[in-house]
């Protein structure tokens, strides 16, 4: 039996079906989608920069809400924070504020799912990051919250 790299169960707590599907799909194909030699294959959003530990580019599939939504994937299949270098870690930091600068980010969340997605929600289990940039407050109208799920 082949490893699932992903989660088809958290996958399908999102309300559109084509993100299911994708993950359905990478889960048949038994890869992950975040490992440097599947990457392009399953994520079609360019490239914005590129470290030596770290990979940022938009999310494909961006939460509803988010005037920006990020991903920082790690280039080495890790799952759990423990794996992280002291490098990786200097890098992840210099690679969000660069984003948070460059894009005007005013605010927003920097979210990491480690670990078993049973715990974390998530749906792919390569270790990644989200920066999460909502637009800003509107006195006259109502917005609906980002929600990212953990669980």
């Amino acid at each position: 039996m082949k490893r699932s790299f992903v989660n088809l169960k958290n996958a399908a707590s999102r309300p559109d079906r084509i993100y299911r599907n994708v993950i359905k799909k990478i889960r048949e194909d038994g890869v992950c989608p975040f490992c440097p030699e599947n990457f392009a294959r399953y994520h079609k959003k360019p490239v914005i920069k590129t470290g030596r530990y770290w990979v940022l580019t938009e999310n494909m599939y961006p939460y509803r809400g988010a005037k920006h939504h990020l991903l920082l994937v790690h280039k080495k299949h890790i799952e759990r924070t423990l794996d992280i270098s002291p490098g990786a870690w200097k890098e992840l930091q210099d690679l969000v504020n660069s984003a948070v600068t460059k894009r005007i980010i005013k605010g927003g969340a920097l979210v990491m799912r480690f670990g078993e997605p049973s715990y974390t929600g998530a749906s792919v289990t390569h270790l990644h990051a989200n920066i999460i940039g909502a637009n800003g407050t509107n006195k006259n109208k109502k917005r609906a919250p980002i929600l990212f799920r953990v669980g």
